[in-house]
């Protein structure tokens, strides 16, 4: 039994994108801890190991339905049983190439161009699966709530638990925590090195990935379930 459920994109095991990825974060959210890097950052930047620390919580991924906790009278079972429908009847979706960007104060994988179909895919997707969430207590409210949110932001917390959802999506793989500004410029370029064989070349999604927020507080990815619409 898991705290909370999710459904993200998570890259084809075994492509360069994975590899490099959990590398990057030292855990693959399926096999469990893997050797990190020790990428040449100048001094006064924390070590990799650290910078990484809140993403490897989660696993390499890129958020499509946001953690939830199950609704009464619905089960982990319930949940898999009719995403893996809902993804068989789904074509997989071209994300185009990726890039390394800055998102606020960390850094992540985005698309070059969000493409309108993924937004489109993960709409639906947090739309026709919204019965297994229930709804969220005071705390993650105000956790949601803690850096602001815009009118249309606020509304979609009410209407679906998260701020970021529709056309608020904002795609992205997160590779760190908050960086300090001094460490910003290194350690995307450090990023831009790592990732580099996985860049400027088109990525596909072809699965949707159930992932759990296990006991010890990280997220496991579950099932892979294949996108054959």
């Amino acid at each position: 039994m898991y705290a909370r459920y999710a459904l993200y994109y998570a890259p084809e095991a075994g492509s360069d994108l994975a590899r490099l990825g959990t590398a990057w974060l030292g855990r693959d959210a399926e096999a469990g801890p893997v050797a990190q890097p020790s990428p040449p950052l100048p001094a006064g930047c924390r070590p990799l190991a650290e910078l990484t620390e809140a993403p490897r919580r989660y696993g390499l991924h890129g958020t499509l339905k946001p953690p939830m906790r199950l609704a009464a009278g619905r089960s982990a079972d319930d949940l898999v049983e009719t995403a893996a429908a809902w993804a068989a009847r789904r074509p997989p979706v071209a994300l185009g190439p990726l890039r390394v960007a800055a998102l606020g104060p960390f850094l992540a994988l985005v698309p070059v161009a969000q493409p309108p179909a993924l937004v489109e895919f993960a709409a639906d997707l947090v739309r026709d699966l919204d019965a297994f969430r229930a709804p969220p207590d005071e705390a993650e409210l105000a956790r949601r709530r803690r850096h602001g949110l815009t009118p249309r932001q606020e509304a979609l917390l009410a209407a679906w638990g998260y701020p970021h959802v529709m056309d608020e999506l904002r795609f992205h793989v997160t590779l760190t925590g908050p960086l300090a500004p001094a460490e910003a410029a290194a350690v995307a370029a450090a990023a831009e090195a790592h990732f580099a064989p996985a860049l400027g070349r088109p990525e596909t999604m072809r699965e949707l990935a159930v992932f759990g927020e296990g006991a010890d507080g990280r997220f496991h990815l579950l099932r892979r379930l294949p996108l054959q619409g």
